[in-house]
């Protein structure tokens, strides 16, 4: 291959890396500036210079500054998290059960969190850290059921998705006894709008910490990105080439479920966005997971802050996002399914 083609055969494989980077940076700016208050760009670029430059913003900047600041931001950069992390977590799911139809929230994830939020608002406290806590903990726990379930079996892939389902059918039942005693004009509606997502109070404190949690669980993931290569051809051929399956697969499944359930335990359960974007992104960049990985973060962060922006900006008011996703997201399965033995090969 000559130099000039090389140059084009790199261009082309960065192309889509540009495109969602730049549609990244036009969506934060729509989302900064958009909304029941209105911030001009020219305000905007004003309230980021004074800040950069350590000053203090004028009077009349003093209402933007506080909207930009204490609320829009935070939720802007909670979804562009939040969105990397269900990605890169359906990826790694999909890739370790080589199934194009699994996400977290087979093993348990989602029902687990749900459980967790509906303990804390019944009996322990409604304060958004009693409930992130426990719908965290809650999360952790139901994965970990599966998996030691799932892997007393002759068939560690098949049985763990049977455990899952099992392990997520009780949860699901558990937290439906919850809501059954719940009191019907306090509890109940905060475990049902909890349970259908929304980025709405998120405050600095919860991107600190969600942040912290998904930053180390995606660096690892994309540190031994070449190893989810193997292990995506199955246990057999990553076995020949010296790879411990089992050990990788509990890393792999463990870090995988810690950003899912932080994204969950920060922003409700926010459906299809793991399933989604993992077909999505294999679709546009292939199953290599060396570029795979990263563009299905870039792609989440894209599709929940998009999807966020348009939440926000429903005339009358907001509406919980898990109901916009899944309006989004079954027609482009419906599509991308179709297309999925390209997508696997």
């Amino acid at each position: 291959m000559s130099f000039l083609n090389l140059k084009r055969f790199r261009n082309k494989k960065s192309l889509p890396f540009i495109i969602v980077i730049l549609l990244i940076a036009a969506a934060i700016i729509t989302a900064l500036t958009t909304g029941h208050y209105y911030i001009s760009p020219d305000q905007l670029f004003k309230i980021i210079t004074a800040k950069i430059s350590g000053k203090a913003p004028g009077s009349d900047l003093a209402t933007p500054t506080i909207v930009l600041w204490s609320i829009r931001l935070p939720r802007v950069i909670m979804a562009l998290i939040a969105g990397a992390a269900l990605a890169v977590g359906g990826v790694v799911f999909q890739s370790i059960m080589k199934n194009p139809l699994v996400s977290p929230s087979f093993l348990g994830v989602s029902h687990g969190a749900v459980f967790g939020a509906s303990i804390s608002i019944i009996f322990l406290s409604k304060a958004a850290i009693s409930i992130e806590a426990s719908a965290f903990f809650w999360a952790i726990t139901a994965v970990t059921l599966a998996y030691v379930i799932g892997n007393r079996g002759i068939n560690t892939l098949t049985t763990l998705v049977i455990a899952g389902v099992i392990v997520s059918t009780f949860f699901m039942a558990s937290a439906s006894l919850l809501k059954y005693i719940a009191d019907p004009y306090d509890e109940l509606p905060a475990i049902v709008f909890w349970t259908m997502g929304g980025l709405n109070n998120v405050l600095w404190i919860h991107v600190i910490r969600a942040s912290i949690i998904i930053g180390t669980g995606i660096a690892f993931i994309y540190a031994f990105r070449g190893k989810l290569n193997l292990m995506a051809l199955g246990d057999e051929e990553a076995l020949s080439m010296g790879i411990s399956v089992k050990s990788l697969r509990i890393r792999f499944i463990l870090f995988a479920t810690l950003i899912v359930a932080a994204a969950n335990s920060s922003c409700g359960i926010i459906m299809w966005v793991d399933l989604i974007v993992a077909h999505l992104a294999r679709g546009i960049v292939g199953a290599d997971h060396k570029r795979l990985i990263p563009f299905a973060a870039l792609t989440g962060a894209l599709f929940l802050l998009v999807t966020d922006t348009v939440v926000r900006n429903i005339p009358g008011g907001e509406i919980p996002i898990s109901i916009i996703t899944s309006f989004m997201g079954a027609p482009l399965l419906a599509y991308l399914l179709t297309k999925q033995n390209k997508q696997w090969r």
